[in-house]
């Protein structure tokens, strides 16, 4: 395919040059170089992670997780247990357990904000997923449509040389059909 993207871009994307977008431009450019356009995004978003955005995924992986919850539970009924039935009067934090509100306050005030900017960033990564995935399925609807043109196109010209086949058939018929008309007519 010795193709241009101009011509690309209006003999599959029925659109003239000036409408593509930066995207459609560099699948087109893709195709007539002759490059595959796939690529790992996580291996190039996880460069760009500061230690920041590696610590609020981590703590965003392990605070939505069951060993998290089932943990916390534990600790929760160890805080109780050891605060009501087993120091009695002299209760570290007694009922109604003030000091362990604050403290799963605490936690919670800073747990949400940093699960928050886990999903955040998580929502960057989808759409930038979704964008490679557009990407890619341009390209390979591109190429499909490249695949049915080159069929077609040996089609027609395996049309055209039996055509051909059968118009040389034909005047062979038609000298043998002659040849034997001419033999019947001398006999």
């Amino acid at each position: 395919m010795h193709k241009t993207v101009p011509e690309l871009a209006d003999r599959w994307l029925r659109r003239t040059p000036e409408t593509l977008s930066e995207l459609e431009r560099r699948v087109l450019q893709s195709t007539v170089d002759r490059k595959p356009i796939s690529q790992d995004i996580n291996d190039s978003l996880a460069g760009l992670q500061g230690a920041g955005d590696r610590i609020a995924d981590a703590i965003a992986r392990i605070g939505g997780s069951w060993t998290f919850i089932l943990s916390f539970i534990a600790f929760l009924v160890l805080w109780i247990g050891a605060n009501w039935w087993l120091l009695g009067r002299d209760s570290f934090d007694p009922y109604p357990f003030i000091f362990l509100n604050l403290v799963l306050s605490m936690i919670a005030a800073l747990q949400a904000p940093v699960i928050m900017m886990s999903q955040n960033r998580q929502a960057a990564r989808d759409r930038i997923d979704a964008a490679h995935d557009y990407e890619v399925n341009l390209k390979a609807e591109i190429e499909i449509m490249a695949l049915h043109e080159k069929l077609d196109e040996l089609r027609h010209s395996q049309i055209i040389g039996v055509r051909e086949d059968i118009a040389r058939l034909a005047e062979q018929v038609n000298s043998i059909d002659e040849r034997l008309s001419g033999r019947q007519t001398s006999q």
